[in-house]
């Protein structure tokens, strides 16, 4: 039995327009805003003889497991992230650390280009590689950077280094 057509309607038009999303940035099911995002601008690929290497030093296989978990970390929030841990035990360590301040036991020279007031953090992939970097303080979440007429926003991770070798932050073993 087919479809009775209306007279003044255009199925193609109508069929056409069910394949859009009904989700719209305002609604309870969309958490966009929420959502952890990261930032390659200030990747610092010049300390090789430090220990960090570049995306061209990575494995297929590196990069393929970088690319996922940052796919996998850019469905969460920053707070979600920093509550999330890994390991058992005495070795349960969570998946996002924010240190705040510059590590004292560090193989890295610190970039000079980057500010001195953020907040440093590391981001554990797997074993002991880390992907290294800083995020702008909570307390300038929201506050308008007047030069550009932008606000700042303390849910985007800034990558500075890819750390193979846990190298950034040392802790004793």
């Amino acid at each position: 039995m087919s479809k009775k057509k209306n007279k003044f309607g255009n199925t193609a038009k109508e069929s056409y327009l069910k394949s859009f999303s009904n989700i719209v940035l305002s609604s309870d099911s969309c958490d966009i805003a929420v959502r952890l995002k990261f930032n390659f601008s200030y990747l610092d690929e010049s300390q090789e003889k430090n220990g960090f290497v570049s995306f061209s030093q990575l494995t297929k296989v590196q990069a393929e497991k970088l690319l996922n978990k940052l796919k996998e970390f850019s469905r969460n929030s920053r707070q979600d992230l920093e509550n999330m841990y890994v390991g058992s035990g005495k070795h349960r360590y969570s998946l996002l650390a924010v240190y705040k301040d510059w590590p004292k036991e560090t193989d890295a020279e610190r970039p000079k280009y980057i500010p001195q007031d953020v907040d440093w953090a590391r981001f554990r992939l797997e074993s002991d590689f880390r992907l290294c970097g800083f995020f702008i303080p909570k307390r300038l979440d929201g506050e308008e950077d007047s030069r550009f007429k932008v606000y700042f926003d303390s849910n985007t991770f800034y990558v500075v280094f890819i750390d193979p070798n846990h190298r950034f932050y040392k802790m004793e073993r």
